[in-house]
């Protein structure tokens, strides 16, 4: 067997892609909204179980997201044929994992944007990938840190709850997801938060 074909025999997975293959993503249409894209990438981790990937955003004043934690991707360019090649470029581009050669698309989750009119005008659309066995990321100067979470450890509900976070010079309570030190909260925990209830 395969070892993507053992990350899908895994029965969260399979729930997974059944209901991504089942439900039509939400898309929304702004023209006035730049577009942007994100990969959900899932790696067969210690003991065969599936570990979902994160980066830590560099820290750099003009970023709205400076230091947050994030799924690598980013703003659509030009060139980019559609928000599937922009998620393929920009994570290459942060990480040097290869999407077309590394990894499996199995979907995508709902198109969302900022909830606060202080944050950038942008559309995001969430792309899941299958990557059983990726290389160690090569990180660019915009990402500060990468890390594999369990999912176990994502499902595990008593490391979700309220917590005071900081941003733009603000502080503000949000829900949040905390692992080893890291606090996942904002558009990345409501990506996070879609993805696990499809799992349920």
């Amino acid at each position: 067997m395969t070892a993507l074909a053992r990350l899908r025999s895994d029965p969260r997975i399979v729930r997974l892609e059944t209901a991504l293959d089942s439900r039509k993503p939400l898309e929304v249409s702004d023209p006035a909204a730049r577009r942007a894209a994100v990969a959900i990438l899932i790696r067969t981790g210690a003991e065969e179980s599936p570990e979902i990937f994160f980066i830590q955003r560099g820290v750099y004043e003009s970023d709205p997201w400076s230091g947050q934690i994030a799924f690598p991707g980013g703003r659509e360019e030009p060139g980019d044929v559609n928000l599937e090649e922009t998620v393929v470029r920009e994570t290459r581009e942060e990480t040097e994992l290869d999407l077309r050669s590394q990894a499996t698309l199995i979907g995508r989750l709902d198109d969302l944007r900022p909830r606060t009119v202080r944050l950038p005008n942008v559309i995001v659309r969430p792309f899941v990938y299958l990557m059983p066995e990726p290389p160690e990321p090569i990180l660019s100067h915009e990402v500060a840190a990468a890390f594999w979470v369990p999912l176990d450890a994502l499902l595990d509900r008593s490391v979700w709850r309220e917590t005071s976070v900081t941003a733009g010079g603000r502080t503000m309570s949000r829900f949040a997801f905390h692992h080893e030190g890291y606090v996942v909260w904002g558009m990345t925990e409501r990506i996070l938060s879609e993805l696990l209830e499809l799992l349920a």
